[in-house]
């Protein structure tokens, strides 16, 4: 699993069926598709490697529905690109919230790449695929309307892998935390000189904040492929 954007700590692991509701949906298969990726997470996922024991409790709140949330600023029908996807976020959560996406899980690494072969299985995932790739190496480039990352390299760096895959008119998302801002004045020169349009900071999850697993709405750093 990537890195994860900084944010307060849930204290439990329990979630409410009205968060789940609000983020995942009413339907109580996609529901169950949430409560399947966390066991997986929290089992295979710990086993393997990708996470570590410390990081279960953390599963709901920081992880799963952080990412989730972030469907809030994908509009309908997308082509998403998830860089860097490790575990499977945020594309996981964003495939199984919405499922109107199609959601490429892009990672280099065997071992992870395994593992979401095995998740998308387990789950009957339909709208996700895996590619075994570094950003750079991904054909076709300049196609996908979003492309997704999560804490995966600062800002500038980042929008070197990312924007190449969007198409013009597209946008990146890239979910980041207290950092945020910062990054956006550091880089701005290297975003522009990749072809990116102003970055701006948007806020996905700030109306499901009800239930104390899930404290933090994700801060996410908009730019639009402008050239």
């Amino acid at each position: 699993m990537n890195d994860e954007p900084e944010g307060s700590e849930p204290a439990e692991a329990n979630v409410s069926r009205e968060t789940l509701a609000s983020v995942f949906g009413a339907d109580e298969d996609r529901i169950a598709l949430a409560e399947g990726y966390v066991g997986l997470l929290s089992t295979i996922g710990i086993e393997r490697g990708l996470i570590g024991p410390r990081e279960v409790p953390r599963l709901w709140g920081r992880h799963v529905l952080g990412s989730a949330v972030v469907e809030e600023a994908i509009p309908r029908e997308s082509d998403v690109i998830d860089v860097g996807s490790g575990g499977g976020l945020p594309g996981i959560p964003l495939a199984i919230a919405r499922p109107d996406l199609w959601v490429t899980l892009v990672e280099p690494m065997q071992r992870r790449v395994d593992f979401l072969d095995e998740v998308i299985a387990a789950l009957g995932l339909e709208n996700v695929e895996v590619l075994r790739a570094r950003a750079e190496e991904v054909d076709p480039r300049g196609k996908a309307d979003v492309v997704v990352s999560r804490a995966v390299a600062p800002l500038g760096k980042l929008a070197g892998w990312c924007l190449p895959l969007a198409r013009v008119g597209g946008v990146m998302l890239a979910i980041k935390g207290q950092s945020a801002a910062e990054e956006i004045e550091r880089d701005a020169r290297a975003v522009r000189r990749l072809g990116g349009g102003p970055a701006r900071i948007i806020v996905c999850g700030e109306s499901k904040l009800s239930d104390p697993v899930f404290p933090v709405p994700a801060t996410v750093v908009e730019i639009e492929r402008v050239k």
